[in-house]
């Protein structure tokens, strides 16, 4: 079968070399992106297909297609819809004036020339994929499918002009496959690693049982599309799990909770009659007889309709939840009529609330938020609570696992173009930062406070400096200041003093003159 996408090769005799590699290997590379692995006895490697990964959750899911069309269901739980604009939201500042992502390379040992190349090409690249304008919405799918396609357009005339569309793909009709090939070593008689192929299987139907015999499927090579999963891994069945997982059984605890509570009122909201109607000695079927006449004797309503003149019975049986009816025989007490009170607890909503902030704490949001009366502080940093603190780290945690789809997506743009090769981009890819705008008056808030602290152990410090405290010392580690923040600083102060002096003496000519 013919692969779809471009590929980026290398020499047949490089290719093997790391193929085949020095140090071999009897296990497949693990990694968390949850690719199946299909083993493939020597003589080479099998065409494609779809390989499905199985997870049984209590009874209901029975493949990924089934997880993620689940973790769609629930984000529009109302409750789970709250916890993730939470995050989002956190992770993602829509109204900042600023770029809303921007690459630092602080730490990447290239030229100055080079770098600049690369800032303009990741700008390129958050220009394809829309980033300042729909951001919140990629970032969401990826949080809530918990893995996130991007298919690179490139065209095949001019390679070197660089990827020219990113095309989001839905992950219900995607699938990453990989292929090894085994041979047995001569001397241990061990299987080992021969060879590796990764390549992605689309299907425009979708894999479920129902639909996907009728798409149309194509292999993709995996130069050609960009794939970022959540990270989290379900290591019994290989299978990539969202972040939304944790909370699949508690999202169904509540709805049915909340339903459960819903029908309870409306059965024992209304107070009930209790109609006894004494039916003497009569026989079984007279009584029952007796009794339904008594019931439509009471529920009879003639209406008098003036236009036509006619007499209409518009009798209204009520339900089993408004009254009852019940014969007594002779001996008991005659006709009586009481009432059965409604539900005594209507008010009581614990467990509602119980599984809500059960919910919020797996999705790893502040059970504080929920409740309406409790304001945001934005007041000193010392007094966030503790749950607030978890949850920047672990919205800071989601920024850095979703810059993976940048680095991806930046490593083919700029061996296309070759600015690098994917060697040199490889070595020095793990220091590329990617920094997420934030919230400027919190930020602010808390930078000023820092400061202020940073200046108040100063001034306590300051007898003690060139006595028990060096310069050095003192910049490093009370005012935190980098080598490169002193070697800057510095710098400015050299110059603002050069400059202070000439203004004073121009002045002097001036008032000279």
């Amino acid at each position: 079968m013919e692969i779809f996408g471009f590929e980026i090769t290398r020499k047949q005799d490089e290719l093997r070399a790391i193929e085949v590699s020095t140090a071999p290997s009897f296990v497949p590379p693990v990694e968390d992106d949850g690719t199946p692995v299909i083993q493939q006895q020597p003589g080479g490697f099998i065409s494609g297909g779809a390989y499905g990964s199985y997870i049984d959750m209590e009874g209901g899911i029975k493949n990924e297609v089934g997880l993620i069309t689940r973790y769609r269901e629930i984000s529009l739980i109302p409750e789970c819809d709250s916890a993730i604009e939470d995050i989002v939201n956190e992770c993602i500042t829509s109204d900042s004036q600023d770029k809303i992502v921007s690459l630092d390379m602080g730490d990447v040992k290239l030229s100055d020339s080079i770098k600049t190349k690369i800032h303009n090409e990741f700008n390129h690249i958050l220009a394809l994929m829309k980033f300042n304008q729909n951001s919140h919405e990629i970032f969401r799918k990826w949080y809530v499918d918990g893995r996130v396609y991007f298919h690179k357009v490139v065209d095949a005339k001019k390679p070197k002009g660089g990827i020219v569309d990113l095309r989001n793909i839905d992950p219900i009709k995607i699938k990453k496959v990989r292929n090894i090939e085994k041979e047995r070593d001569p001397k241990t008689k061990v299987e080992r690693i021969s060879a590796i192929e990764e390549f992605f299987v689309f299907n425009d139907k979708g894999f479920d049982k129902s639909s996907a015999a009728e798409g149309n499927t194509v292999r993709i090579a995996p130069e050609a599309v960009t794939y970022t999963t959540s990270g989290l891994l379900d290591y019994t069945k290989n299978v990539v799990i969202g972040y939304l997982h944790k909370a699949l059984k508690t999202a169904n605890q509540l709805s049915m909770m909340e339903d459960a509570l819903v029908i309870y009122r409306i059965s024992r909201a209304p107070e009930r009659r209790i109609f006894y109607i004494d039916v003497g000695n009569l026989p079984k079927a007279k009584a029952e007889q007796y009794l339904a006449d008594v019931m439509n004797r009471y529920k009879n309503k003639l209406v008098y309709n003036a236009d036509t003149g006619e007499i209409k019975d518009d009798r209204k049986h009520m339900s089993m939840l408004e009254d009852f009816w019940l014969p007594r025989r002779e001996g008991g007490r005659g006709t009586e009529i009481t009432t059965l009170p409604g539900g005594q607890n209507l008010a009581d909503i614990d467990d509602i609330e119980y599984f809500k902030k059960k919910l919020y704490q797996s999705l790893n949001v502040p059970s504080s938020r929920m409740e309406a009366d409790n304001g945001f502080n934005m007041g000193r940093a010392s007094e966030i609570s503790r749950d607030e603190l978890k949850f920047n780290k672990f919205t800071n945690r989601l920024q850095k696992k979703f810059g993976r789809v940048f680095t991806d997506i930046l490593k083919t743009q700029l061996v296309l173009k070759e600015i690098v090769t994917g060697e040199e981009f490889d070595k020095f890819k793990d220091f590329l930062l990617y920094d997420y705008a934030t919230d400027n008056h919190f930020t602010e808030l808390k930078d000023a406070e820092i400061l202020r602290e940073r200046l108040d152990t100063l001034s306590q410090a300051a007898d003690y400096v060139g006595k028990y405290y060096s310069d050095e010392y003192v910049r490093k580690y009370i005012l935190r200041q980098t080598e490169e923040d002193i070697r800057i600083i510095d710098q400015q102060i050299k110059d603002e003093g050069g400059n202070e002096e000439g203004g004073n003496e121009d002045d002097d000519d001036f008032g000279g003159f």
